[in-house]
């Protein structure tokens, strides 16, 4: 199954979501508009919405996700690679660190990532 797209705000969302579900949509609504700045309306709406689209449920007013934040972070990764980098690691790592310093110890952890990936031990 493909994981839905969630756009931006939505995400902010869930990250509250995922952070304190199962939760009330009352509960929910108060945490939006404290760290959000929502009004009830807008919460509701994207609960319906990311509902809809198989994001989460909301059984007997208790909202809980259908898929995980590592699911949607990669589904966002793939989205950004395909149309930004036409799926080229190398492209999007000669970017990223044209922009961004890295530490050594950045440099250490990626090519420790490296080292595992080629023994098979992703």
């Amino acid at each position: 199954m493909e994981t839905p797209k969630v756009f931006e705000s939505e995400y902010r969302f869930c990250l509250i979501l995922w952070e304190h579900e199962p939760i009330k949509s009352s509960e929910l609504v108060a945490l939006c508009k404290e760290r959000l700045g929502w009004k009830p309306t807008t919460t509701y709406t994207v609960i319906k919405r990311l509902s809809d689209r198989g994001v989460l449920k909301n059984e007997n007013t208790i909202v809980s996700a259908l898929v995980t934040k590592d699911e949607v972070q990669a589904a966002q990764i793939d989205e950004m690679m395909e149309k930004t980098f036409e799926n080229s690691l190398p492209a999007f790592i000669a970017a990223f660190t044209k922009h961004q310093k890295m530490s050594e110890k950045d440099i250490d952890a990626v090519q420790e990532l490296i080292d595992r990936y080629r023994k098979g031990e992703q």
